[in-house]
């Protein structure tokens, strides 16, 4: 490698871009933890990173190796999305909303160093450790709450520690900094590794497209464990603009937006169902939203009537992305789109190619050619280009073969486009339901279902939701009469595999369900009963 080669790798890293942001503003504002109530200048995060990196070096942590996190939005998890890169190791934060065997299937995947976790996560992340085969060396606990025997506290980890510069020998554009998991269809757990470059090019998207600057303060709704929060408007791209992070534990609409009142904040970031929660507290008690610049919502699909009241009520900026955590987002709906766009996902991102392509039941992929007319109304798979993927998952070549072909991400998002490029968002080819923002793949909890002796077979479906949006409703064939279907809620509530927001809240015993003349389940078909049902009232809610 030249000399140029070199300082050029060096540089196009994303803690060089922290450190910039240090060197440019060193007394600015750079996180404010309302869980912790207090606040970082640039020049204290700094110092604060590198006496806990220092600490984690002397616990053995390097290049390369994993730091798994189950993490609130508190400052703990900034502390260690900086101190890691610090030290060129992979930090990777989990859903903490997770059941005890999901973990464990996330730590025996990534076999990590150190396991930090919250101390209000006590209990399940004991019965994680308890199940896993892989045994973290180190675990940490952060926050208040019960430390596991042998866990070493956070505060202890920096705590001596010089706070004088930590800098790997040498680091460059594609070392993986960050692994976040996302789920494929069958809800088993994908790595997505993510390298400095990728994670660059994810925070210069946001700073060009809201635009996102030094002046800036930002207020992330959803949990910074998906790329959504990390990525938008989250510690990543608000550190590198050398603007301020508010964080918030847990999403509260009257909590965020009194937020915005008390700390002038310039952007909002979460998903529709959020921004639903905000419209309804607004119009009730109304704030002084005024220092906002723009609400950015993604993660799932802004329908235009919501879009519209939003952007009366809550800000006339209304800003919708879409993508994936493989691919960050790809198309950005803007306020000048709106109304004419509203319902919208807006145009490809700048640097990314988005098309729709014609779905064919017998082929893995269509062509990246193959693209349905730009008509506003033909339907296909919507397919992403982008520099910001890693293409490949880590421990999933099947999965990788599956969801990248010929240098496109094929998303099984169905949608449409028109002439001008505008894609909307119909659906997905895999049935999957998104709650609260989280995705939820129905055969993985058909599964669990079927697991009590009681049940012979079941479906599940989405049906409407005030707060999160979609819960799932379950139709449940029994082995024989006489199903208890409160035995059978107690038995998923405490299945170490079915987190709490995967649990169905309605239930229905039926003596068949709707199956293809191959025996597969229709759920497109079942999503119908559940909408005449919901209507009538049909469901056991439990």
């Amino acid at each position: 490698m030249t000399e140029f080669g070199k300082r050029f790798e060096e540089n196009f890293t994303y803690l060089r871009a922290f450190e910039r942001s240090v060197e440019r503003f060193p007394r600015r504002p750079a996180l404010t933890c309302m869980t912790w109530g207090r606040s970082w200048t640039y020049a204290e995060l700094d110092a604060e990173t590198n006496r806990l990196a220092s600490g984690l070096r002397a616990l053995g942590v390097g290049r390369g190796d994993v730091v798994m996190c189950l993490l609130y939005n508190t400052a703990d998890f900034v502390l260690f999305w900086v101190g890691l890169q610090k030290l060129a190791a992979v930090f990777s934060p989990i859903n903490f909303h997770l059941a005890s065997g999901e973990i464990a299937a996330h730590v025996e995947d990534s076999l990590p160093k150190v396991l930090v976790y919250d101390g209000g996560l006590a209990e399940v992340t004991d019965q994680a450790l308890r199940l896993a085969s892989h045994q973290p060396d180190v675990v940490v606990v952060a926050g208040s709450g019960k430390a596991l025997p042998g866990a070493l506290a956070f505060s202890e980890l920096g705590a001596g520690r010089s706070d004088a510069p930590v800098r790997p020998e040498f680091m460059g554009p594609l070392d993986e900094i960050v692994r976040l998991y996302t789920s494929g269809t069958t809800g088993e757990p994908k790595g997505v590794p993510l390298n400095n470059a990728a994670n660059l090019l994810r925070s210069y998207d946001v700073l060009m497209h809201f635009p996102l600057g030094p002046l800036d303060k930002t207020l992330n709704m959803t949990p910074w464990f998906h790329s959504g929060g990390l990525h938008s408007g989250g510690p990543c791209p608000t550190l590198h603009a050398g603007g301020e992070i508010v964080a918030m534990k847990a999403f509260n609409p009257r909590h965020v937006l009194d937020a915005v009142e008390r700390y002038g904040l310039t952007f909002l970031i979460g998903a529709p169902v959020s921004l639903e929660l905000l419209y309804q507290v607004q119009s009730r008690q109304p704030r002084d939203l005024s220092s906002l610049k723009g609400i950015v919502t993604m993660g799932a699909f802004l329908e235009k009537d919501a879009c519209l009241r939003y952007h009366k009520v809550l800000t006339p900026t209304i800003f919708n992305g879409y993508g994936t955590t493989e691919t960050f987002w790809n198309t950005f709906l803007r306020p000048q789109d709106l109304p004419a766009k509203a319902g919208s996902a807006g145009r490809s991102c700048t640097d990314d190619d988005v098309r729709v392509v014609v779905i064919d039941p017998a082929r893995a992929h269509s062509e990246p050619e193959e693209m349905v007319p730009r008509d506003g109304a033909s339907e296909g798979e919507i397919i992403i280009r982008t520099l910001k993927a890693p293409y490949a998952y880590h421990n999933k070549p099947e999965e990788t073969r599956r969801s990248y072909y010929k240098g496109w991400y094929y998303t099984r998002d169905v949608g449409s486009w028109d002439a001008e490029g505008y894609l909307t968002v119909i659906g997905r080819r895999d049935d999957m339901v998104v709650s609260a923002g989280e995705n939820i793949h129905p055969a993985q909890v058909e599964a669990i279902i079927n697991e009590f002796p009681g049940v012979q077979d079941s479906v599940v479906v989405g049906v409407p939701d005030g707060k999160r949006g979609r819960v799932l409703a379950a139709y449940v064939v029994p082995v024989e009469e006489g199903l208890d279907l409160h035995e059978l809620f107690v038995f998923l509530t405490n299945h170490p595999r079915l987190a709490n927001f995967k649990r169905p809240r309605y239930f229905k015993i039926v003596d068949s369900l709707p199956m293809t003349a191959t025996g597969k389940k229709k759920h497109f078909e079942a999503t119908q009963w559940a909408e005449r049902d919901w209507e009538q009232r049909a469901f056991l809610m439990l």
